[in-house]
């Protein structure tokens, strides 16, 4: 019998550089996970320092995953229960990777580099490969944000026999372009998963940053059949859950925001 694995995708505030304040609200969404029976949780992009491409913020903020700084990271979430996957600003080998690590009780068990950056990346280098990881038997890879929007990023995670597709989002957008973006997301997300025939769940960020960009989100989960079966109302904190396993498992979705 194939496993299933119960998913909480968390739409969050937008969190900059404050390491603790990031650690706080994930730790608080760990406690409603344990609530909501959760095995996995997903949190936007660029999480852990905050996703703001500056020279002097990747300076300041970025780690490594072999350092000290990570390591008391680590040992933070050695209590969480479910597993963690949530964005970072890497310092790798030849520069920094806008990456997204997956977290079994304070322990790394990989990390997956974002292959294709938008032009406004130019201060990352660009990842190679397509990890795929397992919890609770199902076997899920990563796509970060601007690479859900390629088929061939999504493929080589398919390949690898993964049946769930999770993409860590940073979407406090301009606020000129962002009503243009407020409902694409989904129409482009259920592209990969008709493609693949994956689940799909998306992590992002809402609220405001100063007078000129506004973030809503989406923050959902996606069957394999194109259809948003759980979703955080747009503009609102909140977690998406849902069952991920045969499609059937839609009728025990949880829609909560």
């Amino acid at each position: 019998m194939r496993g299933s694995l119960r998913i909480g995708a968390c739409q969050t505030p937008e969190i900059v550089g404050d390491v603790d304040g990031a650690l706080s609200c994930l730790e608080d969404f760990a406690v409603q996970a344990v609530e909501r029976d959760v095995d996995l949780l997903l949190f936007p992009e660029g999480f852990l320092q905050g996703y703001l491409v500056e020279e002097p913020h990747l300076r300041e903020h970025a780690l490594a995953l072999d350092s000290d700084g990570f390591a008391a990271v680590l040992r933070r979430l050695t209590p969480v229960t479910p597993t963690l996957v949530f964005g970072v600003i890497e310092r790798g080998r030849g520069g920094y990777f806008n990456s997204a690590v997956v977290v079994e009780r304070g322990r790394s068990r990989g990390v997956y580099r974002k292959t294709h950056l938008v032009p406004g990346e130019a201060l990352f280098e660009a990842g190679e490969a397509y990890p795929t990881f397992v919890a609770r038997d199902v076997r899920f890879g990563v796509n970060i944000c601007y690479d859900s929007r390629f088929a061939e990023a999504a493929a080589p995670v398919a390949a690898q026999g993964a049946r769930l597709l999770l993409v860590p989002a940073q979407n406090m957008m301009r606020r000129e372009v962002a009503p243009y973006w407020k409902d694409r997301h989904h129409a482009i997300r259920a592209e990969r998963v008709r493609e693949t025939g994956m689940w799909l769940a998306s992590a992002d960020v809402t609220g405001e940053r100063g007078d000129t960009h506004v973030g809503w989100g989406p923050t959902s989960v996606i069957a394999p059949d194109g259809e948003v079966v759980a979703r955080v109302a747009l503009g609102t904190v909140g977690m998406a859950v849902a069952e991920v396993g045969e499609r059937s498992g839609a009728s025990r979705l949880s829609r909560r925001p």
